[in-house]
């Protein structure tokens, strides 16, 4: 009878190294899959960065072309500048040309006055006195009105040549015409206010007299 103990098989004992030869292998694969990771993490990232850099530049380019949109004038605001130095500069031209040939509003007083001179003279009077209250008054109304227009021309005309020295400085000049037409209106009323002086003072056409009445 053979007393040696047979030898045992222990399963665990037994196991252990094919676990140990099985574990191996996988930590190798798990520290090549951390390697491979590691190492791509940084690769995926800066993929990344690329990618998204274009997009980044787009939207700046794009703010800074809005903000450059914005700085640009707006063509309606463009439309607008001088509108209302324009239009003063045509109203003193137009006053202007009033005041050389005449307004009805000058004629109707002119219509007055002689309306008034023969009241005057209608309980009688000498001829001289019925000249100088029919026509002379007539004729100085006239004069006054046309002169009255005629400043009116000069003023406005000046006013517009001297606004952009007064007043917020403005980015963009005055139009040229702008300047044309009020210079235009300004040299209308000058001629005007001369003329309706000379007219008024009797300095271009006296007054007719009347003669001596002839000896019966």
């Amino acid at each position: 009878m053979n007393t040696t103990p047979s030898k045992t098989t222990d399963p665990d004992t037994t196991a252990a190294p094919e676990a140990v030869t099985n574990e191996a292998p996988a930590k190798d694969a798990l520290a090549k899959d951390t390697t491979g990771d590691t190492t791509g993490t940084p690769s995926e990232a800066a993929a990344a960065d690329s990618a998204t850099a274009p997009d980044d530049l787009a939207e700046q380019t794009d703010e800074d072309g809005d903000g450059d949109e914005d700085l640009e004038s707006d063509p309606f605001v463009a439309a607008r500048h001088g509108v209302g130095a324009g239009a003063a500069a045509v109203v003193s031209a137009a006053l202007g040309v009033v005041a050389l040939t005449g307004a009805w509003t000058g004629r109707v007083a002119a219509e007055r006055e002689t309306l008034i001179g023969q009241i005057k003279t209608s309980g009688g009077g000498s001829p001289a006195q019925q000249i100088s209250e029919i026509y002379g008054d007539a004729w100085h109304a006239t004069a006054l009105v046309n002169g009255v227009f005629a400043v009116l021309a000069l003023l406005v005309g000046v006013f517009v040549l001297v606004r952009p020295a007064f007043g917020t400085p403005s980015e963009k000049p005055q139009p040229t015409w702008v300047r044309a037409v009020a210079l235009a209106g300004v040299a209308l009323g000058v001629l005007g206010v001369l003329i309706s002086a000379g007219m008024y003072f009797d300095l271009f056409a006296a007054l007719p007299s009347a003669g001596a009445p002839a000896a019966g």
